[in-house]
């Protein structure tokens, strides 16, 4: 049957599809627009007023909202045509950077495998990688996001730069008609939640951190993590001679001349790594060897040399000499809990301190300095580019139900029960027009332990007023793979950012799905991702009833089945 999805879907569009050959290679390079090119009917429901009178300007519907077979429907693609084309306005008000307005619907983006690019330099699974972005065009996906990993491309020497994988697979997604957000990863893969492969930072920075092991993160008892660079160092010539951030500049600058021909109308967006997992925030809380597990604190990470000798000059300025020696001595391990410790307890707690406050202000600074500097550079290399700045952002949710936010503070968020800590952190985005990603948006406070106080949906709420507040547009993205309606639906949610009663016009500017794999395509698991895909662009002023987008889900779904087979066998 995969061998002849063209003819299929050519034959139930009204429009002939031809198919050069009757290999299966023929069925990755499936055009899926060519199928939306077929007219298509008014399908919008009647939108009823609480009086039960029916709203003008509407034209009634092809067959009812709700109906309980589906032998009703015409045989062609028409309904699916229209509800997975690609809306260009969206995509436009995405590339500015603002939150659109009723009815503009989320785009959903699609994370690549973190192995798409192998250590050859070449593309993993390159047939797999043609059908899956086919598929997931089929299914009105707007685009993919992939980590373009500093420790493949500038691997054996400093500066020299091997874009092979990366080129194919970008030229890949323009002929899928795929957007691509680009993750400038600067960060090691392996030791983190999800991380299925491990992808070391560049050899040559290896070596500088065996040479100098201050270069990496280092805790209070002399554990060093090599996840990503220390920021102590962002603006020393530890490496080779240049500074971190001269590396991560000068990495943008040769992504920005070998791709400028995709920037601005393929590549819509970089992600710029900014700590571990991508992600603004300290290695506070590594899965890596065990070290740290759910739900537990962390660990402040601030016992290299060069964080150190910030401390102490910090201190200094404060007039406080004692305090630049060392952080906190009474913070505990990564596994305890906060009222299992003296400094993140509730009552009398050293977090709420005088002492507290400087250090846990310098902590957090030194973060947001670090993504300052990186911003900066940034914005100079893509500036007149046509593409978006985004930075992510963890959500960790867990223990925020207590004063302290003990997790939130280890990973340098100076957010507690008295103080909001994503404000600045929103507000610095900003000043670069840069994009707020977020993450956790899936989960919902019941699905997570409650003796740990766990509330993802209050952080999600937080974080959307500081954006709205700094006037910043948020993004979001699943933290751990889910394939269930539930958290489909909460997605949903979460992307209306209806937080204030003053959100009428805004939504999150786009939707970045964990990830594409074989789990993704298995039928059932693809049909919900289909129909949630088709909901969450209606966006808030959908005039259609959720009964005629899941009808038309299916049918998209029956009809590209074959497509979606074989991407499930490829994969895997």
């Amino acid at each position: 049957m995969a061998l002849n999805i063209t003819h299929q879907i050519g034959s139930l569009a009204g429009t002939p599809i031809s198919s050069d050959s009757t290999t299966v290679e023929s069925t990755a390079t499936v055009n899926a627009a060519a199928v939306w090119k077929s007219p298509t009917a008014n399908l919008r429901c009647k939108v009823i007023k609480s009086e039960f009178a029916p709203t003008e300007g509407l034209s009634p519907p092809l067959s009812p909202c709700r109906s309980p077979v589906l032998n009703g429907i015409r045989p062609d693609l028409s309904v699916a045509c229209q509800a997975f084309a690609t809306e260009e306005a969206a995509v436009g008000e995405y590339r500015k950077g603002k939150a659109k307005g009723s009815g503009g619907g989320v785009p959903v983006y699609v994370m690549m495998p973190l192995d798409s690019v192998t250590a050859g330099n070449t593309v993993n699974r390159k047939k797999a990688m043609n059908v899956a972005m086919a598929a997931l065009k089929s299914a009105g996906v707007e685009g993919v996001m992939m980590d373009v990993w500093w420790g493949l491309v500038e691997r054996e020497k400093a500066g020299e730069y091997n874009w092979g994988g990366y080129t194919e697979l970008m030229e890949m997604a323009k002929k899928h008609g795929l957007k691509v957000q680009a993750v400038m990863s600067f960060h090691q893969c392996g030791g983190n939640v999800g991380d299925s492969c491990t992808i070391p930072l560049p050899k040559w920075v290896v070596e500088e951190i065996n040479n100098d092991p201050d270069l990496a993160y280092t805790d209070q008892w002399g554990r060093r993590n090599h996840e990503y660079i220390s920021l102590g160092c962002d603006t020393l010539p530890v490496l080779k001679g240049r500074t971190p951030v001269q590396c991560y500049a000068d990495f943008m600058r040769a992504f920005r001349d070998n791709f400028k021909h995709l920037l601005g109308d393929t590549i819509v967006e970089i992600q710029v790594g900014m700590g571990p997992a991508g992600e603004l925030r300290y290695p506070s809380y590594p899965e890596q060897n065990g070290t740290w597990r759910f739900p537990g604190i962390g660990a402040f990470q601030c016992y290299d040399k060069y964080m150190l000798s910030s401390l102490k000059a910090a201190a200094e300025a404060q007039g406080k000499h004692e305090w630049g020696s060392t952080g906190p001595t009474d913070a505990g391990e990564y596994n305890n809990w906060p009222e299992d410790t003296t400094f993140f307890r509730k009552e009398g707690g050293g977090w709420d301190s005088e002492y507290g406050e400087f250090f846990l202000t310098w902590y957090s600074q030194m973060l947001l300095d670090h993504g300052e500097r990186i911003l900066s550079s940034a914005t100079s290399i893509f500036d007149n580019t046509g593409v978006k700045i985004s930075v992510k952002i963890a959500g960790i949710h867990w223990h925020y139900g207590t004063r302290s936010h003990a997790p939130e503070l280890t990973a340098g968020y100076y957010n507690t029960r008295f103080r909001d800590g994503y404000l600045p952190i929103a507000q610095m985005l900003a000043r670069h027009g840069a994009i707020f990603n977020f993450t956790c948006i899936e989960m919902r406070d019941h699905e997570q332990p409650q003796d740990a106080l766990c509330a993802p949906e209050k952080l999600v709420k937080q974080v959307a007023l500081a954006t709205q507040k700094a006037q910043v547009p948020l993004a979001g993205e699943n933290a751990l793979p889910r394939y269930d309606e539930t958290a489909h639906e909460q997605i949903i949610k979460a992307s209306q950012l209806d937080v204030d009663g003053n959100s009428e016009n805004t939504e999150m500017c786009a939707f970045t799905y964990l990830r594409m794999n074989p789990h993704l395509f298995q039928p059932d698991n693809w049909r919900k991702f289909v129909a949630f895909v088709k909901k969450i662009k209606e966006g808030k002023g959908a005039q259609k009833c959720w009964e005629q987008v899941e009808r038309e889900a299916e049918h998209f779904v029956h009809v590209t089945q074959p497509l979606v087979q074989e991407a499930a066998v490829l994969m895997h």
